[in-house]
């Protein structure tokens, strides 16, 4: 390997992880590796396929939003939710990383679609709690702000219905706006933006949800 350059010393590094990550996690992980010289193009490596893209595609806009940064702790994004085209959702992972002069040379991202384990855990919980009804037990949170307590509501909600919203059909996600409407949630102030926000979809999607079960 003698005469390679720091930059290329990088990404051989880098793809020997992305192997490693994506052998321990299978088939529901995903490992991509961007060369940030150009933006457009960036993606140059990947070890499975969760999110559909392909060799050549180009910068999310997180990973553009994060090679602006001077560096340091804001470099990275670690366990936060994305959303592939057809509502799974991910828990992914973005590193910039730099070379000796500071210049962000790579990214390297982990996606994790957990539909699957999300939905088996539901699918169990009914064991867990009551093997005769399998019904939730009821419980009282204490929140902090309205914010915890719509939170709180929307999780039940979604533990009810056995899917994370973005896995739900239009008739679940029917059911869980209705599960939500009776639990009180919407008589909270901003609760429709939060749950919209949460459900990753727009304020006018949950208003139309609203109008139908009316």
């Amino acid at each position: 390997m003698t005469g390679i350059s720091e930059k290329e010393r990088i990404f051989e590094n880098l793809k020997k992880v992305a192997d490693a990550i994506h052998a321990l996690f299978g088939a529901n992980c995903e490992v991509v590796i961007h060369d940030l010289a150009d933006p457009r193009k960036s993606l140059i490596y990947m070890q499975g396929n969760v999110t559909g893209r392909k060799i050549g595609a180009p910068a999310t806009d997180l990973l553009v939003q994060l090679v602006q940064e001077d560096g340091g702790e804001d470099d990275h994004r670690h366990n936060y939710k994305s959303v592939t085209a057809d509502g799974r959702c991910l828990k992914s992972a973005t590193t910039i990383l730099r070379d000796s002069g500071g210049r962000p040379v790579a990214a390297f991202c982990i996606n994790l679609d957990t539909t699957h384990y999300f939905n088996a855990i539901q699918a169990l919980l009914p064991f867990i709690h009551d093997l005769e009804t399998g019904k939730y037990p009821s419980k009282e949170t204490f929140a902090d702000s309205p914010a915890d307590t719509i939170r709180t509501l929307f999780v039940r909600a979604v533990e009810e219905i056995g899917k994370q919203p973005g896995a739900m059909s239009i008739e679940e996600k029917t059911r869980f706006i209705r599960i939500m409407k009776k639990s009180g949630v919407f008589q909270f102030k901003g609760a429709v933006e939060q749950v919209a926000t949460l459900m990753d979809v727009t304020k006018c999607t949950v208003y139309n949800y609203l109008k139908k079960i009316a």
